[in-house]
């Protein structure tokens, strides 16, 4: 296999794959069988696939390199080009949808993708297009923004993803510093922050209103492709969340907040387990990837062949740069069959999860390729964030080769995290749909509205004293809501199914992966809530749920602390 750095790069011209849809629209009106009609599908997706590999592999090296002119200019390109191309694939569908044959077509194609198909078409219009590539712009802007943003400290100017390790540091006086720095730079782009997120609303909204929504919170939702479940369910999940997990998280806080000796529990503190600081890795990067190599080949066959595979085409960028992006993830190029990890290690325990977490997201990819499933069929991402997020409880087996003697602690920090992080995800969730619900909102709102959702959710928490952030500008630096929108809930329906993977490895540890393989090698083949219930778990929906999985995330930290 080719490396990822020498993967052929070629721009796709949006024309010549328009032309293709189009002739495949057309044909597929007239189609005489289901056969044929499946037949044009694929032929019309063959175009679309090669566009999309192409875009993958100009965009990956454009947030290697944000400065990169060539890339950037690629990125630019493909903003205007996709929403054509998106909204004429919405034409074949329609097509493909209205044939005579679509019953016969059913044998050749899956049903999840006719029913994806048929929600996808409420999703994009010719008149859309325009509003879907200013947002493009929009998104651009603010990545380049924050990849571009230096942070300083200490006398040292840094991106975001270096501050981090010092937002976590064992000293409070240190966290309490980093913080510091993170309001008074983020203050200085504050106005630019407001622009960019008051235009992306206001764009989104039009978007919606074209397409006949009466806001952006159902288009956003559509447009994640949520087939099994709604807005209401995550109305119920959230309600949940409130009644269930937040007392348990607060109490757990309150416990901690003793045993650190903190009067006020800080937002500077909210990552902090120890006295003596989290544990951070005992080796060096190089060590971590062979640690790595030898944890998966133990797991297994797949895994094993899986991580050889991501080393030999060094399909892993890890260290942090000026002009890279500041966040981290996985991607795949179709036409090549390889998956891509970008990230940036800190020195914390954040980089182990890039070997656990993200390369959970691309041993799915791989294992999707392995098994020829159809890249047609889109995975949802509550899907996809179970795989990732169910791999880092899994890999805690291995935590020894990685932290040593604070193998332990690693896990009883990590764990905690998991059912701290829900709380903190549903406010993401909670915040974008009133935010789009009421898109008039001013800044100044938007910002209240944050400090009133962490008092309901986090009540053990505050950010007084912090310049900037205590005026509940928090969520500007959470990525996702400028560039994904609610996309956050996914990781808070995926961690309440992957801590049930991680119950169920306590009781047979054989039995529980043996089922995470079979809940990753399904891949988009069943529906998020069959595919639960496939591996013996039970819905984050389900009214009690997180209350039986709260009690157990308890006793499993007291007992992880008492070990």
């Amino acid at each position: 296999m080719r490396k990822v750095s020498e993967l052929p790069y070629e721009r796709v011209k949006c024309e010549d794959v328009i032309s293709v849809i189009r002739n495949c629209a057309e044909k597929a009106t007239n189609a005489k069988s289901g056969e044929e009609l499946a037949a044009l599908r694929s032929e019309c997706l063959k175009s679309i696939f090669h566009c999309h590999t192409m875009f993958s592999l100009s965009y990956t090296r454009f947030t290697l390199n944000t400065r990169d002119e060539f890339y950037s200019g690629e990125k630019d390109y493909y903003d205007e080009a996709l929403p054509k191309i998106s909204a004429e694939f919405v034409k074949f569908q329609k097509a493909f949808l209205n044939s005579p044959h679509l019953k016969e077509a059913e044998k050749f194609v899956h049903p999840l993708i006719i029913k994806q198909y048929a929600l996808s078409v409420k999703c994009a219009s010719d008149e859309a297009i325009p509003f879907k590539v200013e947002e493009n712009k929009i998104v651009t802007e603010y990545t380049k923004l924050m990849a571009e943003t230096l942070f300083e400290f200490d006398g040292e100017k840094m991106p975001l993803s270096a501050l981090k390790k010092h937002m976590s540091a064992q000293k409070r006086e240190v966290r309490e510093k980093a913080y510091q720095a993170l309001g008074k730079t983020l203050s200085s782009i504050g106005d630019k922050l407001d622009d960019i997120f008051d235009r992306l609303v206001k764009v989104r909204t039009k978007t919606a209103q074209v397409l006949g929504y009466e806001n952006f919170v159902q288009l956003g939702d559509n447009l994640l492709g949520r087939i099994s479940y709604n807005r209401d369910m995550i109305r119920a999940f959230r309600e949940n969340v409130r009644r269930d997990v937040v007392p348990a998280v607060t109490k757990l806080k309150k416990e901690l907040q003793k045993s650190l000796g903190i009067e006020k529990f800080m937002l500077y503190d909210n990552d902090t387990y120890f006295l003596d600081g989290n544990p951070t890795p005992s080796i060096d990067a190089q060590a971590m990837f062979e640690a790595g190599k030898e944890m998966y080949r133990d797991m297994g066959k797949d895994t094993g062949e899986f991580f050889d595979m991501m080393l030999e085409t060094e399909a892993f960028d890890v260290f942090p740069r000026e002009g890279k992006w500041g966040g981290g993830y996985m991607d795949s190029f179709i036409d090549f069959k390889q998956p891509f990890i970008l990230a940036n290690f800190n020195g914390t325990s954040g980089d182990v999860d890039v070997l656990t977490h993200e390369a959970g997201h691309a041993f799915a990819a791989y294992m999707s390729f392995k098994l020829n499933h159809d890249p047609d069929l889109g995975l949802g991402m509550e899907t996809a964030e179970t795989h990732s997020m169910s791999m880092e409880f899994l890999c805690y087996k291995y935590m020894n080769k990685f932290f040593g003697n604070r193998a332990q602690d690693y896990k009883y920090a990590h764990l905690f995290e998991a059912v701290n992080f829900i709380p903190y995800g549903t406010i993401v969730d909670y915040f974008q749909e009133i935010v789009y619900s009421k898109p008039e909102m001013t800044p100044a709102e938007r910002n209240k509205l944050w400090n009133e959702l962490e008092a309901e959710f986090r009540p053990f928490l505050t950010a007084s004293g912090i310049p900037y952030l205590e005026n509940g500008t928090r969520w500007q630096y959470q990525m996702h809501i400028y560039e994904t929108p609610f996309y956050y809930i996914d990781y808070c329906l995926a961690q309440s199914v992957a801590l049930q993977f991680y119950l169920k490895s306590r009781e047979d540890y054989g039995k529980a992966f043996n089922s995470y393989l079979g809940f990753v090698r399904s891949g988009a083949t069943e529906e998020f809530p069959r595919l639960i219930t496939n591996a013996g778990l039970s819905s984050p929906f389900e009214n009690g749920a997180l209350k039986k999985l709260a009690d157990n995330v308890e006793k499993a930290l007291d007992e992880l602390k008492k070990q």
